[in-house]
């Protein structure tokens, strides 16, 4: 008897590429399906490519970038006043999320936001004063990247609120994030309430001072290490904190015992903690921010060392480009809305935090953390999908950020120019969906991938200068 071939035995495995059509076909008869989104690399016939992956210094440089990357060991050493802890910060100064701006183009939530702050600060007495002292010209705007800080949603740092300064010895660079609010009517959705105004005073005059005492007397916290465990524990950083956020509590608790004023203050800090699943995001968004300043002007690297929006704008910046930015409208995020809202109350993508996709957390990484599927729309198998997809597009695989899922093989890192534009495949971003009013707040949580057009716009630019010879 001929043996039946265990090509026709065998359960049927089946890779899509390109459109779903055939995809959701099978998928319907109860076929497992993998996904794979490609389609003609865009741009014109003299897309530069050839120059830039036929270029040794190229690979030399991007390798380069990935090991100091992984190389850098930001701690937690203290928490200030931006005035204080961020060089050359002024009191009209006002940072925000995402690439340069002017007041005329900012989104509901981050004008919300700028008001806020400028109650806060104590510079206007009410929203009419805000808006009149913004068109005065007297309040300056700049990113939170141009001060080496980051800011979730609309990002919004003042003079007065307390920043956590993160120190990166290897390589000599501080980076600075402000304290997390938790979720409901908070600043950072551009929500400006009197009780909105108060919990920023809270933080200011009881969280901050609080935190600082215990975080020197800790002798700093190593955040690389944490955040590893935490990936191994079903976080990834961006969306989901929940064991990075538990892991931090206890790292830090004895010490608000030891330095805090009063047993009622101490409670209030660690209540806080208790209740705000959100903590440890700001820390994991400036130690990105410190691994990727040290993988940062590297020349000839095709490597993105920053990924930002600001709810209007989208804009990236190349390890070997510098500081220019290549910008392009905000996209809309694809995910689930919470009861009563839709994809019509939806901002734009807004936010510095996909600074963790940058450096290889966060979307990167959710392989290994099942459960955001739920909260972002998908499966855990959606979840291991992005993951995997995400190794196409990167130089290394993470030293510090293992994957248990995935035989703890490393986190894609090192997001590179030349491979999203060749391959036509953009990262992959989770995130929250800003309401595009101020004061709202948060409406769902969905996936979105930045503008193709931001890549081949710096694919042309990092070519070009190669060819002039840097």
């Amino acid at each position: 008897m001929t043996e039946t071939p265990e090509l026709f035995s065998a359960s049927l495995r089946v890779v899509n590429v390109g459109a779903d059509l055939f995809a959701d076909a099978l998928v319907e008869q109860g076929v497992a399906v993998t996904r794979v989104a490609w389609q003609p690399a865009p741009g014109d016939s003299d897309m530069p490519l050839s120059i830039l992956l036929g270029d040794e210094r190229v690979d030399r440089a991007n390798a380069e970038a990935v090991k100091r990357m992984m190389a850098a060991r930001p701690r937690l050493v203290d928490v200030r006043p931006a005035r204080e802890a961020i060089p050359g910060f002024q009191q009209n100064l006002l940072l925000h999320a995402g690439p340069p701006i002017a007041w005329e183009r900012m989104s509901g939530p981050l004008r919300g936001a700028i008001l806020g702050a400028l109650l806060y600060e104590r510079m206007a007495a009410n929203i009419a004063e805000a808006e009149k002292l913004v068109l005065s010209g007297e309040i300056t705007f700049a990113p939170c990247h141009q001060y080496n800080a980051v800011g979730p949603m609309a990002g919004v740092v003042s003079a007065t609120m307390p920043v956590q300064i993160i120190e990166e010895p290897v390589y000599g660079h501080q980076t600075f994030s402000t304290l997390n609010e938790g979720l409901g009517k908070v600043l950072r959705y551009g929500a400006n309430s009197p009780d909105v105004i108060a919990k920023l005073r809270w933080m200011e005059q009881v969280l901050g001072p609080a935190l600082s005492r215990a975080v020197r007397a800790a002798g700093g916290i190593e955040l690389v290490a944490l955040t590893a465990q935490a990936l191994q524990m079903g976080d990834e950083c961006h969306n989901r904190n929940k064991a990075a956020t538990a892991l931090f509590a206890r790292e830090i608790a004895p010490y608000m015992v030891e330095t805090g004023n009063s047993n009622e203050e101490t409670v209030s800090v660690l209540r806080y903690m208790q209740g705000n699943d959100f903590v440890y995001l700001n820390l994991a968004m400036a130690m990105c921010k410190a691994s990727l300043l040290a993988a940062h002007d590297i020349a000839f690297s095709s490597v993105v060392t920053t990924m930002a929006r600001n709810g209007t704008d989208f804009g990236i910046r190349v390890s070997g480009l510098g500081d220019r930015w290549f910008v392009a409208p905000a996209q809309k995020i694809q995910g689930l809305y919470f009861s009563g809202f839709s994809e019509q109350d939806a901002n734009p993508d807004i936010g510095d935090s996909a600074i963790t996709e940058t450096a290889g957390i966060g979307g990167f990484a959710m392989a290994t953390a099942p459960a955001i599927a739920q909260f972002i729309g998908g499966t855990p198998a959606d979840a291991m999908r992005y993951t995997l997809e995400m190794y196409a597009i990167t130089v290394a695989e993470s030293s510090n950020f293992q994957l248990p899922p995935l035989g703890f093989r490393g986190s894609p890192t090192g997001i590179d120019i030349r491979q999203v534009v060749r391959q036509n495949h953009l990262p992959i971003i989770n995130t929250g969906i800003a309401h595009r009013l101020p004061g709202i707040g948060q409406v769902g949580a969905g996936l979105v991938r930045p503008p193709m057009v931001c890549f081949v716009a710096a694919v042309h630019e990092l070519a070009a200068s190669i060819s002039k010879g840097f």
